[in-house]
């Protein structure tokens, strides 16, 4: 058969295997491009509307909707981004004549300074404890582990889950216990390495030693789910949060805050944001810039409480 003459949720799904095969992007991605996906195909049968007779008035008039729904300016943006592969990709199979998307802009939003902890929040989280529980003692050994690798890495949530134990060619990454290095494969498939630091290479050796107290598990992962699979990012996220609420933080916690804080402190100290740039596996230093905001909003609030000229009068 043509991809031509697919049914309409057969050429979804041949799209969704390409970004996955091709693109390699993040099950959790793919999941959200279904979803934008069926949308799409919900409005084109609702407006009576083949694949191929979408213009971008009507594209326009969807975000517009979307907006007008409560969706955030960013979500729209993601939405739209999503829509704009699916109709490039059925440019490439033939079968639409213009593309109904490309010239449509999302909605402007502002662009939010990315959540960290202060330094001394940072490391109350690390020095925190495993605490009594009924819960295997594995885990809390294992979350300290976690909790280190996150900070003291500044890894994904996803590049530090899809760790191994060692190198093979079909893994994700893993780490080089003796040479103090991670080796990850991050967005876009590109590899980096990053140090593993003194304070991370002692909790990862306490996590080994008592790694094999856990079910019967995956051999090669490095991190483990209460099964004996490798952990999810949702569970990690649980544990995170629980992990910060026992550590007495009463900021909400999530593993995207620690790279946030992973990058935001190293700028304090050192202010190389080239060095910082390829520690996170930014493609881009503008990626990378948003943090010298973040490091100036920690500079403005020093010098507003410490400088003399800086204390406002009459309050």
């Amino acid at each position: 058969m043509a991809v031509s003459d697919l049914p309409d949720e057969t050429l979804i799904a041949r799209y969704l295997e390409h970004v996955r095969v091709e693109k390699r992007l993040a099950a959790r991605t793919q999941a959200l491009y279904a979803r934008h996906l069926d949308t799409l195909h919900r409005r084109c049968r609702e407006a009576g509307l083949s694949w191929s007779r979408v213009r971008e008035a009507h594209v326009r008039r969807w975000a517009a909707e979307l907006r007008a729904a409560g969706q955030h300016p960013r979500s729209v943006a993601l939405i739209l981004s999503c829509w704009r592969g699916f109709y490039t990709w059925q440019g490439r199979q033939g079968l639409i004549d213009q593309h109904p998307v490309q010239g449509v802009r999302a909605p402007k939003a502002s662009k939010p300074l990315p959540k960290a902890l202060s330094v001394e929040e940072a490391l109350r989280l690390a020095e925190h404890g495993p605490t009594p529980s009924d819960e295997a003692a594995w885990q809390a050994v294992q979350d300290r582990c976690i909790v280190e690798m996150l900070y003291g890495c500044g890894l994904r949530i996803a590049e530090l889950l899809g760790l191994d134990l060692r190198h093979s060619a079909q893994a994700r990454g893993w780490v080089d216990h003796d040479g103090g290095e991670v080796h990850v494969l991050g967005k876009g498939s590109k590899w980096r390495t990053v140090p593993l630091g003194k304070a991370a290479a002692d909790a990862l050796s306490a996590w080994l030693a008592v790694r094999e107290q856990a079910a019967p598990h995956e051999p090669d992962a490095l991190f483990l789910g209460a099964r004996g699979g490798r952990l999810t990012p949702q569970v990690a996220r649980q544990r995170l949060k629980g992990w910060a609420l026992r550590a007495g933080l009463a900021t909400r916690v999530h593993p995207h805050m620690l790279r946030h804080s992973f990058a935001s402190h190293l700028l304090q100290s050192s202010a190389d944001l080239r060095a910082v740039q390829e520690l996170l596996g930014h493609a881009n230093i503008g990626t990378t810039q948003v943090y010298t905001r973040l490091d100036f909003q920690h500079l403005s609030r020093v010098y507003e409480t410490a400088h003399p000229r800086a204390r406002r009068t009459g309050k």
